[in-house]
């Protein structure tokens, strides 16, 4: 192809001005190409993650067996102290806790002292302090305590117990800094052998935890995280040495760069502002050890050798405690392990590195292959410039990927590729511009090498990713399946997924049958809203009905064995749910981000739902309403379950058992069962205990059996308002 010289200035101009600007836009890097080059980076470790070996550390997880066994979190103290024993009986050599105990503990019998002195017999000066417990049990074997970094100043400063010599100069103005620090008890802290940083690195702003803060300072004092100092304890070392630097490249903050850590035997290096790229790998279950398990003396000499001589960390992979991390090899795992894994990566001495000439090195790259894209386009035509580009290509990720595999470095080929991309589409643009034939070129070899559709959507009707909401007054529906955790261990990935499906789907067709809009679904659970996007009159008697008809559909499954648990005679026979319904205010509309947006529902009424469905095992009922859900469905049946607690709010919350339909309710039988369960609440409410005894046996006499459960739990309340026993 042949074009004449003001075609080649034409040309050459401008995919020059777009070379030049993809070149400003890498210099600046800002979040979306930041984002880009990371995902990049994960993409490394998922093909080939860090090799597995058996490093001498473990997680003893407060599992949901663990849960079920010792009731709900947060454990008594003294529980703790017994897990911190037992770690040391078996010969531990550090016990890190991924946690704070921050506030006292609020089920010490000690802190019952006011109100029982004034019953001497109790001798209530006798009742056990369980932090003090805890205390003693920290100082009888070496521990490691961790702390936040606050934002503010309220906070406190965590306890030093090592100290860092440094080779070159104090790194402190480039580290990241906090003014205060969330941290345990003074009297746990200081029976603590160590104190270790439980913040991970305010650069992952994605979800995705790729980097820990291993150095930390006060603008005074260096602090370090909660892995360092337990490989430090584990050791014991006494201290740390620092190396660092002058500070360059992308990272340079000002200051000394730090460059790598020495603590006792071993070192690893970071990122000029002290962080650890953490090399992780698939997330196994012989790295865990239950808690429960560590708690059971039979299981003492059993566990013997996996507890001896390794570095303990502590923490949770229950759901409900929330501490869920995601890894760049795309697993959600408890984030006690992202400390575990970077304690065995600095023992394994595989370490990632983010190079700081890589900064440099990738604009190079951007600015040499984008002139070698526009002369082989002006030379030799769109067709052979391709060819030869995606040669180059080619070749920058094999450079990359092979130095990532032979030493760990982090460099980016997508950014310059890309980049490179829109400046072979600008030159090969304007020749679909100059001229029929190259246009018709032109427009092939685009739609080889982008993707339009993704560019449609992006330009096409803007005004529709408008983002807003209003406030409405609705009903929220919150389902979650009982036990499914046990479920999930007995089933292969694709059956637990037809389980889901076959659950899933009937129970969804009832809420929209009943005029319900389905939120969205979380793993095993539903989230519904009535009165939107379309007005809905008696919302809340239609969720009502909706939630009673979930329920007769889950029986009806089981009868007829649709999940097939009988016949693959499973440990669990049936399925059983839990339904919260509250009705309130709430802010319905398009929530997101301006790339991506759900239409959903948010506000202090959806939290409450989800807080109801949550006490719905406690209480012993299939399904709980609050007091505005019973006060706008009057006629249906409904059971006071008294004023509940609910977490994250300060005043307990009056629920109602959905016990049937209006139709029920109308019944002489529930009628009767009604007053007799009033007089049930108002003997509990005077702490009336024989009363409410006698009104508890007349009221199972003559309730129906999906309420028995219901009222096992009032026979638990009733009987915890008897005296207590002076042998106490």
């Amino acid at each position: 192809m042949r074009m004449s010289r003001r075609k080649h200035l034409a040309v050459a101009g401008v995919a020059g001005v777009f070379l030049l600007v993809v070149t400003l836009l890498r210099a600046m890097d800002p979040a979306f190409v930041e984002s880009v080059r990371l995902m990049g980076f994960d993409t490394y470790q998922r093909l080939w993650p860090r090799a597995d070996d058996d490093y001498p550390v473990r997680i003893v997880d407060i599992d949901e067996r663990s849960l079920a066994v010792h009731g709900q979190w947060p454990w008594r103290r003294d529980t703790l102290a017994a897990l911190t024993d037992a770690l040391a009986e078996m010969g531990a050599a550090v016990v890190a806790y991924d946690m704070i105990f921050a506030e006292p503990d609020r089920l010490s019998p000690h802190r019952y002292l006011p109100e029982l002195e004034q019953v001497p017999e109790l001798k209530a000066q006798a009742l056990p302090d369980t932090d003090a417990a805890f205390a003693e049990a920290i100082a009888r074997m070496p521990v490691v305590l961790g702390y936040a970094l606050r934002s503010d100043a309220d906070g406190g400063t965590p306890a030093s117990k090592a100290g860092f010599a440094y080779a070159g100069s104090n790194p402190a103005a480039s580290l990241p800094g906090f003014p205060s620090a969330l941290k345990s008890l003074d009297m746990l802290e200081a029976r603590a052998a160590g104190s270790g940083s439980l913040s991970l690195s305010a650069r992952d702003t994605s979800g995705i935890v790729r980097r820990i803060p291993m150095l930390v300072t006060n603008g005074e004092a260096l602090f370090p995280s909660l892995s360092m100092e337990a490989l430090r304890v584990a050791q014991g070392a006494s201290g740390y040495i620092v190396r660092s630097a002058d500070a360059s490249g992308e990272l340079a903050v000002g200051g000394a760069a730090v460059t790598e850590v020495k603590v006792g035997a071993v070192s690893f290096p970071t990122t000029a502002i002290g962080e650890l790229w953490v090399y992780f790998n698939a997330d196994r279950k012989d790295r865990y050890i239950s808690a429960a398990d560590v708690l059971d003396p039979a299981k003492r000499q059993e566990l013997q050798s996996e507890i001896e001589g390794r570095i303990i960390y502590v923490g949770t992979s229950s759901i409900g405690l929330f501490d869920i991390r995601t890894t760049p090899l795309g697993e959600l795992v408890p984030g006690v392990s992202v400390h575990a894994q970077a304690t065995e990566q600095i023992l394994s001495g595989d370490f990632l590195a983010r190079p700081d000439w890589a900064y440099g090195a990738e604009i190079i790259a951007t600015v040499a292959i984008g002139l070698i894209v526009i002369a082989l386009v002006l030379a030799v035509g769109a067709g052979w410039a391709a060819l030869i580009g995606g040669a180059i290509a080619a070749a920058l990720y094999a450079g990359a990927v092979h130095l990532f595999r032979t030493q760990g470095l982090l460099l980016d080929p997508v950014y310059p590729t890309a980049a490179n991309l829109f400046v072979y589409a600008a030159a090969t643009a304007l020749l679909y511009v100059l001229t029929e034939r190259e246009k018709q070129f032109v427009r092939t070899a685009f739609g080889q090498y982008l993707a339009p559709e993704m560019v449609r959507r992006l330009e096409s009707a803007p005004d529709t990713l408008k983002l807003g909401g209003e406030m409405r007054d609705m009903t929220i529906l919150f389902m979650d399946v009982r036990g499914f955790t046990p479920i999930s261990e007995q089933l292969t990935p694709t059956e637990l997924v037809a389980f889901l499906n076959a659950l899933l789907s009937p129970l969804s067709e009832e809420i929209q049958r009943h005029g319900g809009t389905i939120d969205k679904y979380i793993g095993d659970s539903i989230m519904a809203f009535w009165n939107a996007p379309m007005e809905v009159e008696d919302h809340a008697r239609k969720a009502a009905q909706a939630a009673l008809a979930m329920l007769r559909v889950v029986d009806e499954l089981n009868a007829s064995d649709a999940f097939g648990f009988k016949a693959r005679d499973m440990p669990q026979k049936t399925v059983q749910i839990g339904v919260g319904l509250n009705s309130g205010e709430a802010c319905v509309g398009n929530m997101g981000s301006s790339r991506r947006f759900n239409y959903s529902v948010i506000g202090d009424a959806v939290n409450i739902a989800a807080r109801i469905e949550s006490s719905c095992k406690g209480i012993g009922a299939d399904c709980v309403v609050s007091e505005t859900t019973a006060l706008a469905a009057p006629d249906f049946a409904l059971l006071e379950a008294g004023a509940i607690p609910l977490k994250g709010k300060s005043v307990p919350i009056t629920l109602f058992a959905l016990a049937g339909d209006p139709a029920y309710a109308a019944t002489p039988a529930f009628a009767d069962l009604a007053a007799k369960h009033e007089r049930m609440m108002g003997a509990i409410a005077t702490e009336d205990a024989p009363a409410a005894r006698r009104a508890l046996d007349a009221c199972r006499a003559c309730a129906p059996p999906h309420l028995s459960g219901f009222y096992d739990r009032f026979a638990e309340r009733i009987a915890a308002m008897a005296p207590a026993s002076p042998a106490l």
